[in-house]
């Protein structure tokens, strides 16, 4: 018997239909699980892991285990645990602490239990989990080989660890590899935060002014999907070549102090806090619908609208209206939270194939070689991402062109000229 704590045990069966379904579109990592299961590249290997409890997450849980690791999760976000995939990981025999609406004391706890087997190995999204080791279980650096990091403000924040010399084992950003963030954080981010706003609002997207704030990666999804949709779509930025990006790309770019009483749709993309702030809040349009896609709640400061607020009720599921003082209505989805997640399934299975394809392989390099690597973030390599695009295509039925020996002497031949 596992130890666990999840919901509810009974949302089993319906989990594993959940699960089935993501594996029947996750072929890459369904390949490396059956190479895996032969080779047992992680056998003896503990792997602890704070990552979204999705069906995606579960294929690559599964995954784990069939390469011979053990395994200890919990959730990266109060409001992503998918309740019944929890469920059928525990009945699987899956050490796992995780539900959906957890508080602050209850989502660290969860982590803090996950780390109760030791593990060699840490798998994250966010650095929640890192920083944890780091701060509270320093002992735990004598046992852990390696980690692996999932996403964009996991990564900034383990390379300012890395910077400041805090960071003690080595860690992977998986998210830096072209297979995830060209892929999971342009068209998973564009596709799943649409499906949340519509979900939680089913509002009608076209003639909309749909403000998006940041135009990294996932902002440049987001954005993308919006005016496909039909919406007016405006990008706040503050980095000057991501805002000229967003202008040649057709997008019309302004500050936020000009977009807020201009928009129908905020969402927020940026990894920094503070993007929606009181003042922007005094100009929104009446029921004004604003939400969050970057990987914390900080992005939206909900303290100045619950400043500006004489009421607040919840219309429907992760919506929330805010009646201000003058009588204007503003809409939160998803508490602020990541409302792909908290309001939908997350990203697409078919491009969370590739994400943890990345994050499966380069725990197999951590158990291969994490002991010879010094401290510091490492990425993948590039013909890794390579070799895992060339799979997904030929999944698909798809095939490419290949140099022949004369263009392969050519493309090294640095004495060719006009």
């Amino acid at each position: 018997m596992s130890s666990f704590k999840i919901a509810d045990p009974k949302l089993a069966d319906a989990g594993r239909l959940r699960i089935e379904w993501a594996e029947s579109r996750m072929p890459v990592l369904m390949h490396l699980r059956e190479a895996g299961k032969k080779d047992l590249p992680l056998r003896g290997m503990k792997v602890a892991g704070c990552l979204h409890v999705t069906k995606e997450t579960a294929v690559l849980i599964r995954t784990l285990r069939a390469a011979g690791a053990q395994v200890s999760w919990s959730g990266c976000n109060p409001l992503s645990t998918q309740d019944d995939v929890a469920a059928a990981l525990a009945a699987e025999g899956t050490e796992i602490y995780a539900w959906h609406g957890l508080n602050k004391e209850e989502f660290y706890w969860c982590i803090d239990k996950t780390l109760e087997m030791k593990p060699t190995l840490t798998l994250d999204d966010g650095a929640d989990l890192i920083f944890t080791v780091h701060e509270r279980f320093k002992e735990l650096s004598k046992t852990v080989i390696g980690g692996t990091e999932e996403t964009t403000t996991g990564v900034h924040r383990l390379r300012s660890m890395a910077k400041a010399g805090k960071l003690v084992y080595p860690v992977i950003a998986v998210n830096d590899s072209e297979t995830k963030w060209d892929f999971d954080n342009v068209y998973g981010t564009g596709q799943s935060s649409l499906d949340g706003i519509l979900r939680a609002s089913s509002v009608l997207i076209a003639g909309k002014t749909f403000v998006v704030a940041g135009y990294g990666h996932c902002g440049r999804g987001v954005a993308s999907r919006a005016a496909g949709l039909g919406a007016n779509v405006i990008v706040t930025e503050v980095k000057p070549t991501a805002a000229l990006k967003a202008t040649l790309d057709g997008f019309r770019v302004m500050k936020m102090d000009d977009a807020a009483a201009l928009g129908d749709i905020f969402i927020t993309a940026t990894g920094m806090k503070d993007i929606l702030v009181g003042r922007h809040f005094d100009v929104m349009k009446d029921g004004a619908l604003v939400c969050n896609t970057g990987h914390y709640d900080c992005e939206i400061n909900l303290v100045d609208l619950e400043a500006r607020a004489k009421g607040k009720r919840e219309i429907r599921h992760s919506n929330e209206e805010y009646v201000l003082k003058n009588g204007r209505r503003v809409y939160v989805l998803a508490q602020g939270r990541l409302v792909n997640l908290a309001a939908a399934e997350g990203h697409p299975s078919e491009v969370m194939d590739m994400s943890f394809a990345n994050q499966y392989l380069a725990l197999c390099k951590l158990a291969k070689d994490g002991k010879t690597m010094k401290p510091g973030v490492y990425e993948l390599s590039p013909e890794q991402d390579q070799e895992i695009a060339r799979i997904k295509l030929s999944t698909q039925g798809l095939s490419i062109d290949t140099l022949t020996k004369e263009q392969i002497s050519y493309n090294d031949d640095y004495s060719a000229g006009t």
